[in-house]
Protein backbone atom coordinates (compact mmCIF):
# COMPACT_ATOMS: atom_id res chain seq x y z
CA UNK A 1 0.00 0.00 0.00
CA UNK A 2 2.85 2.50 0.73
CA UNK A 3 4.86 1.83 -2.67
CA UNK A 4 1.31 2.28 -4.56
CA UNK A 5 0.76 5.49 -2.10
CA UNK A 6 4.39 6.43 -3.56
CA UNK A 7 3.58 5.68 -6.94
CA UNK A 8 0.31 7.49 -6.66
CA UNK A 9 1.81 10.48 -5.42
CA UNK A 10 4.86 10.98 -8.36
CA UNK A 11 2.22 10.78 -10.92
CA UNK A 12 0.39 13.26 -9.49
CA UNK A 13 3.28 15.25 -9.36
CA UNK A 14 4.52 14.65 -12.48
CA UNK A 15 1.16 15.69 -14.13
CA UNK A 16 0.82 18.67 -11.97
CA UNK A 17 4.24 19.78 -13.63
CA UNK A 18 3.31 19.02 -16.81
CA UNK A 19 -0.22 20.97 -16.51
CA UNK A 20 1.09 24.44 -17.15
CA UNK A 21 3.29 22.91 -20.31
CA UNK A 22 0.10 21.36 -21.80
CA UNK A 23 -2.38 24.66 -21.16
CA UNK A 24 0.90 26.53 -23.48
CA UNK A 25 0.75 24.35 -26.00
CA UNK A 26 0.98 25.85 -29.47
CA UNK A 27 0.06 25.04 -32.98
CA UNK A 28 2.19 26.42 -35.61
CA UNK A 29 1.32 27.60 -39.06
CA UNK A 30 3.62 27.14 -42.04
CA UNK A 31 2.10 29.31 -44.00
CA UNK A 32 3.73 29.46 -47.44
CA UNK A 33 3.99 32.20 -49.70
CA UNK A 34 4.71 31.42 -53.98
CA UNK A 35 5.67 35.47 -54.22
CA UNK A 36 9.15 36.36 -53.84
CA UNK A 37 9.94 37.38 -50.04
CA UNK A 38 9.67 41.19 -50.42
CA UNK A 39 6.34 41.01 -52.48
CA UNK A 40 3.48 42.61 -50.09
CA UNK A 41 1.70 39.15 -49.96
CA UNK A 42 4.86 37.98 -48.06
CA UNK A 43 6.08 40.54 -46.29
CA UNK A 44 2.94 42.82 -45.46
CA UNK A 45 -0.12 40.75 -45.95
CA UNK A 46 -0.05 37.35 -44.76
CA UNK A 47 2.56 38.57 -41.84
CA UNK A 48 -0.04 40.80 -40.99
CA UNK A 49 -3.01 37.99 -40.82
CA UNK A 50 -0.50 35.71 -38.88
CA UNK A 51 -0.31 38.24 -36.33
CA UNK A 52 -4.28 38.70 -36.25
CA UNK A 53 -4.38 34.80 -35.76
CA UNK A 54 -2.20 34.53 -32.79
CA UNK A 55 -4.14 37.86 -31.20
CA UNK A 56 -7.28 35.92 -31.36
CA UNK A 57 -6.00 32.83 -30.34
CA UNK A 58 -4.03 34.59 -28.00
CA UNK A 59 -1.03 32.92 -28.62
CA UNK A 60 -2.26 29.22 -29.20
CA UNK A 61 -1.61 29.67 -32.73
CA UNK A 62 0.92 31.44 -34.36
CA UNK A 63 2.39 30.78 -37.82
CA UNK A 64 5.54 31.51 -39.97
CA UNK A 65 6.45 31.66 -43.59
CA UNK A 66 9.35 30.08 -45.21
CA UNK A 67 11.91 32.28 -46.73
CA UNK A 68 11.21 30.35 -50.34
CA UNK A 69 8.01 29.09 -51.62
CA UNK A 70 8.05 24.88 -50.70
CA UNK A 71 6.56 24.25 -54.13
CA UNK A 72 6.11 26.71 -57.70
CA UNK A 73 2.83 28.61 -58.21
CA UNK A 74 0.66 25.61 -59.68
CA UNK A 75 1.51 23.08 -56.63
CA UNK A 76 0.44 25.51 -53.82
CA UNK A 77 -2.73 23.05 -53.12
CA UNK A 78 -0.85 19.93 -54.14
CA UNK A 79 1.23 21.49 -50.78
CA UNK A 80 -1.20 21.97 -48.60
CA UNK A 81 -2.92 18.54 -49.15
CA UNK A 82 0.45 16.53 -49.23
CA UNK A 83 1.20 18.38 -45.36
CA UNK A 84 4.06 20.45 -47.22
CA UNK A 85 2.61 23.30 -45.98
CA UNK A 86 0.00 24.23 -43.31
CA UNK A 87 -1.18 27.44 -45.12
CA UNK A 88 -1.49 28.81 -49.21
CA UNK A 89 -2.52 30.60 -51.84
CA UNK A 90 -3.64 29.70 -55.24
CA UNK A 91 -4.32 31.24 -58.14
CA UNK A 92 -7.44 29.63 -59.31
CA UNK A 93 -6.74 29.72 -62.99
CA UNK A 94 -4.22 27.03 -62.29
CA UNK A 95 -7.08 24.83 -60.32
CA UNK A 96 -9.65 25.08 -62.52
CA UNK A 97 -10.14 20.94 -63.50
CA UNK A 98 -10.70 20.74 -59.41
CA UNK A 99 -12.76 24.04 -58.60
CA UNK A 100 -14.84 26.45 -60.77
CA UNK A 101 -16.85 28.88 -58.11
CA UNK A 102 -14.33 31.68 -58.10
CA UNK A 103 -13.36 31.94 -61.45
CA UNK A 104 -16.74 33.62 -61.65
CA UNK A 105 -14.36 36.62 -60.80
CA UNK A 106 -12.34 36.12 -64.17
CA UNK A 107 -14.78 36.40 -66.35
CA UNK A 108 -13.42 39.26 -69.13
CA UNK A 109 -15.02 42.56 -69.01
CA UNK A 110 -16.85 42.02 -65.37
CA UNK A 111 -13.62 43.41 -63.73
CA UNK A 112 -13.39 47.19 -61.77
CA UNK A 113 -10.66 48.87 -60.46
CA UNK A 114 -11.13 48.36 -57.15
CA UNK A 115 -9.53 45.08 -56.13
CA UNK A 116 -10.69 45.30 -52.29
CA UNK A 117 -14.24 45.69 -53.63
CA UNK A 118 -13.90 42.63 -55.65
CA UNK A 119 -12.81 40.78 -52.98
CA UNK A 120 -15.70 41.78 -50.89
CA UNK A 121 -17.68 40.64 -53.26
CA UNK A 122 -16.55 37.34 -54.26
CA UNK A 123 -16.34 35.85 -50.96
CA UNK A 124 -19.98 37.13 -50.69
CA UNK A 125 -20.64 35.32 -53.30
CA UNK A 126 -18.88 32.32 -52.43
CA UNK A 127 -21.04 31.91 -49.25
CA UNK A 128 -24.18 31.54 -51.01
CA UNK A 129 -22.82 29.77 -53.60
CA UNK A 130 -19.85 27.67 -53.32
CA UNK A 131 -18.81 27.49 -49.88
CA UNK A 132 -17.82 23.75 -49.73
CA UNK A 133 -16.22 23.56 -53.20
CA UNK A 134 -12.86 22.83 -51.66
CA UNK A 135 -13.16 19.45 -50.65
CA UNK A 136 -9.45 18.24 -49.11
CA UNK A 137 -8.66 21.52 -47.68
CA UNK A 138 -10.26 23.76 -45.22
CA UNK A 139 -10.99 27.09 -47.24
CA UNK A 140 -9.71 30.45 -45.20
CA UNK A 141 -10.40 32.95 -47.61
CA UNK A 142 -10.42 34.40 -51.72
CA UNK A 143 -9.61 37.33 -53.14
CA UNK A 144 -9.27 39.67 -56.18
CA UNK A 145 -6.42 41.39 -57.75
CA UNK A 146 -6.54 44.67 -59.43
CA UNK A 147 -7.08 43.88 -63.11
CA UNK A 148 -4.72 42.99 -65.60
CA UNK A 149 -4.29 45.27 -68.74
CA UNK A 150 -2.57 44.92 -72.17
CA UNK A 151 1.16 46.15 -72.74
CA UNK A 152 3.03 46.63 -75.79
CA UNK A 153 6.74 45.77 -76.20
CA UNK A 154 7.40 47.56 -79.65
CA UNK A 155 7.45 51.65 -80.25
CA UNK A 156 3.41 50.48 -81.55
CA UNK A 157 0.85 50.25 -79.02
CA UNK A 158 -1.43 47.47 -79.59
CA UNK A 159 -4.97 48.46 -80.43
CA UNK A 160 -6.88 47.22 -83.22
CA UNK A 161 -7.31 43.01 -83.66
CA UNK A 162 -5.01 43.57 -86.44
CA UNK A 163 -2.43 44.98 -83.99
CA UNK A 164 -2.99 42.08 -82.00
CA UNK A 165 -2.79 39.48 -84.23
CA UNK A 166 0.24 40.56 -85.89
CA UNK A 167 2.04 39.62 -82.20
CA UNK A 168 3.39 37.61 -80.29
CA UNK A 169 1.90 37.87 -76.42
CA UNK A 170 2.67 36.24 -73.22
CA UNK A 171 -0.48 35.99 -72.10
CA UNK A 172 -1.82 34.91 -68.44
CA UNK A 173 -3.02 31.42 -68.40
CA UNK A 174 -6.70 30.67 -69.15
CA UNK A 175 -9.13 32.97 -70.31
CA UNK A 176 -6.60 35.35 -71.76
CA UNK A 177 -4.67 32.93 -73.31
CA UNK A 178 -7.57 31.37 -74.80
CA UNK A 179 -9.08 34.84 -75.84
CA UNK A 180 -5.62 36.28 -77.49
CA UNK A 181 -5.41 33.14 -79.32
CA UNK A 182 -8.51 32.95 -80.94
CA UNK A 183 -8.34 36.39 -82.01
CA UNK A 184 -4.87 34.72 -83.92
CA UNK A 185 -2.25 35.84 -82.20
CA UNK A 186 0.44 33.48 -80.99
CA UNK A 187 0.69 32.90 -77.46
CA UNK A 188 3.03 31.78 -74.95
CA UNK A 189 1.62 31.31 -71.45
CA UNK A 190 3.58 30.91 -67.99
CA UNK A 191 2.35 31.61 -64.70
CA UNK A 192 2.68 35.44 -63.43
CA UNK A 193 5.98 34.80 -61.59
CA UNK A 194 7.61 33.58 -64.67
CA UNK A 195 6.47 36.02 -67.03
CA UNK A 196 9.96 37.93 -66.45
CA UNK A 197 11.68 35.08 -68.09
CA UNK A 198 10.06 35.17 -71.41
CA UNK A 199 9.24 39.23 -71.80
CA UNK A 200 12.69 40.02 -70.83
CA UNK A 201 14.62 37.66 -73.39
CA UNK A 202 12.03 39.32 -76.20
CA UNK A 203 10.40 36.55 -77.04
CA UNK A 204 7.21 38.49 -77.48
CA UNK A 205 6.67 41.54 -78.24
CA UNK A 206 3.47 42.24 -76.24
CA UNK A 207 2.08 41.12 -73.17
CA UNK A 208 -1.26 40.94 -71.20
CA UNK A 209 -2.80 39.80 -67.86
CA UNK A 210 -0.40 41.70 -65.91
CA UNK A 211 -1.71 44.28 -63.87
CA UNK A 212 0.40 47.27 -62.94
CA UNK A 213 1.92 46.45 -59.53
CA UNK A 214 3.11 43.05 -61.28
CA UNK A 215 4.22 44.70 -64.42
CA UNK A 216 6.49 46.64 -61.63
CA UNK A 217 7.11 43.88 -59.10
CA UNK A 218 8.08 41.74 -62.03
CA UNK A 219 10.80 44.70 -63.18
CA UNK A 220 9.08 44.65 -66.86
CA UNK A 221 9.09 48.64 -67.51
CA UNK A 222 12.27 48.24 -68.56
CA UNK A 223 10.51 46.18 -71.21
CA UNK A 224 7.26 48.19 -72.00
CA UNK A 225 6.62 50.80 -74.22
CA UNK A 226 2.78 51.74 -73.95
CA UNK A 227 -0.39 49.76 -72.47
CA UNK A 228 -3.98 50.14 -73.81
CA UNK A 229 -6.45 51.54 -71.42
CA UNK A 230 -9.82 49.85 -71.82
CA UNK A 231 -13.54 51.71 -70.52
CA UNK A 232 -14.21 48.24 -68.61
CA UNK A 233 -11.87 46.35 -66.80
CA UNK A 234 -10.30 43.51 -69.21
CA UNK A 235 -9.70 40.93 -66.59
CA UNK A 236 -8.71 40.24 -63.12
CA UNK A 237 -7.57 37.09 -61.59
CA UNK A 238 -8.77 35.66 -57.99
CA UNK A 239 -7.19 33.13 -55.56
CA UNK A 240 -7.89 31.03 -52.83
CA UNK A 241 -6.11 30.49 -49.07
CA UNK A 242 -6.68 27.60 -47.55
CA UNK A 243 -5.25 25.35 -44.65
CA UNK A 244 -4.27 21.78 -44.26
CA UNK A 245 -7.85 19.62 -42.66
CA UNK A 246 -5.62 17.75 -40.33
CA UNK A 247 -3.82 20.67 -38.88
CA UNK A 248 -6.94 22.65 -38.84
CA UNK A 249 -8.36 19.53 -36.50
CA UNK A 250 -5.83 20.09 -34.24
CA UNK A 251 -6.59 23.49 -33.36
CA UNK A 252 -9.82 23.94 -30.87
CA UNK A 253 -13.51 24.96 -31.93
CA UNK A 254 -13.29 27.95 -30.46
CA UNK A 255 -10.08 29.03 -32.18
CA UNK A 256 -10.70 28.00 -35.46
CA UNK A 257 -13.99 29.95 -35.26
CA UNK A 258 -11.68 32.85 -34.33
CA UNK A 259 -9.21 32.42 -36.59
CA UNK A 260 -12.55 32.14 -39.52
CA UNK A 261 -13.20 35.73 -38.34
CA UNK A 262 -10.09 37.06 -39.34
CA UNK A 263 -9.95 35.23 -42.54
CA UNK A 264 -12.68 35.60 -45.09
CA UNK A 265 -13.65 38.93 -46.25
CA UNK A 266 -11.26 40.51 -43.82
CA UNK A 267 -8.04 38.41 -45.12
CA UNK A 268 -9.58 39.25 -48.81
CA UNK A 269 -9.94 42.86 -48.15
CA UNK A 270 -6.47 43.02 -47.35
CA UNK A 271 -4.83 41.43 -50.12
CA UNK A 272 -7.19 43.71 -52.41
CA UNK A 273 -6.48 46.81 -50.50
CA UNK A 274 -3.06 45.97 -50.88
CA UNK A 275 -3.08 45.19 -54.20
CA UNK A 276 -4.79 49.03 -54.99
CA UNK A 277 -1.91 50.47 -53.62
CA UNK A 278 0.77 49.11 -55.11
CA UNK A 279 -1.40 49.13 -58.45
CA UNK A 280 -1.86 52.67 -58.22
CA UNK A 281 1.59 53.47 -56.94
CA UNK A 282 2.58 51.81 -60.22
CA UNK A 283 0.52 53.54 -62.83
CA UNK A 284 1.99 56.79 -61.08
CA UNK A 285 5.48 55.71 -62.38
CA UNK A 286 4.39 55.06 -65.90
CA UNK A 287 5.82 58.21 -67.58
CA UNK A 288 8.92 58.19 -65.90
CA UNK A 289 9.33 54.63 -67.21
CA UNK A 290 8.77 55.88 -70.67
CA UNK A 291 5.48 53.89 -70.50
CA UNK A 292 2.50 55.33 -72.74
CA UNK A 293 -0.96 55.15 -72.05
CA UNK A 294 -3.67 54.74 -74.88
CA UNK A 295 -7.15 55.03 -74.55
CA UNK A 296 -8.64 51.68 -76.52
CA UNK A 297 -10.63 52.25 -79.99
CA UNK A 298 -14.24 51.48 -78.74
CA UNK A 299 -13.62 49.01 -81.99
CA UNK A 300 -11.37 47.13 -80.76
CA UNK A 301 -12.61 47.31 -77.38
CA UNK A 302 -15.72 45.81 -78.81
CA UNK A 303 -14.16 43.27 -80.67
CA UNK A 304 -12.35 42.19 -77.31
CA UNK A 305 -16.00 41.72 -75.56
CA UNK A 306 -17.23 39.84 -78.52
CA UNK A 307 -14.34 37.76 -78.81
CA UNK A 308 -14.66 36.78 -75.10
CA UNK A 309 -18.38 35.77 -74.84
CA UNK A 310 -17.28 31.95 -75.73
CA UNK A 311 -14.99 32.17 -72.26
CA UNK A 312 -17.95 33.34 -70.11
CA UNK A 313 -20.33 30.22 -71.78
CA UNK A 314 -18.01 27.96 -71.57
CA UNK A 315 -18.00 28.22 -67.61
CA UNK A 316 -21.60 28.77 -66.88
CA UNK A 317 -21.61 25.08 -68.54
CA UNK A 318 -18.33 23.75 -66.49
CA UNK A 319 -20.21 25.51 -63.14
CA UNK A 320 -23.21 24.21 -63.72
CA UNK A 321 -21.84 20.89 -64.60
CA UNK A 322 -20.28 21.28 -61.04
CA UNK A 323 -23.48 21.72 -59.03
CA UNK A 324 -23.01 25.46 -59.12
CA UNK A 325 -26.06 28.01 -59.96
CA UNK A 326 -23.67 29.67 -62.06
CA UNK A 327 -25.88 32.54 -63.90
CA UNK A 328 -27.11 33.45 -60.27
CA UNK A 329 -23.83 33.39 -59.04
CA UNK A 330 -22.33 35.85 -61.61
CA UNK A 331 -25.36 37.98 -61.58
CA UNK A 332 -24.96 38.23 -57.54
CA UNK A 333 -21.09 38.99 -58.04
CA UNK A 334 -21.98 42.04 -60.96
CA UNK A 335 -24.86 43.27 -58.43
CA UNK A 336 -22.16 43.32 -55.06
CA UNK A 337 -19.73 45.10 -57.18
CA UNK A 338 -22.53 47.67 -58.68
CA UNK A 339 -23.41 47.86 -55.12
Amino acid sequence: MKLQSMALGAALSVAALAAPQMAEAKTRLLVNCFWPARHFACAEVLPAWIEEVERVTEGRVTGIIPPKSVAPPPEQLAAVEKGLADVAVQFNGLIQNRIQGPLVAMQPFIATHDAEAMSKALWATNRKFFADEFDTVHLLSQFVISPGELYSQSDTPINSVEDLASRKIWALPGPLAAVTKKLGAGVVSTPAVKSNEIISRGVVDGHLGLDPQAVKAFQLMPYTKSTTSFEKAVYSTSFSVFINPDKWAEISEADRAAIDSVSGEVLGAAFGARWNKAAAAAEAVYADEGITVVAADPAFEAALVEASGFVTEGWLKKAGDAGIDAAAALDFYKSQLAD
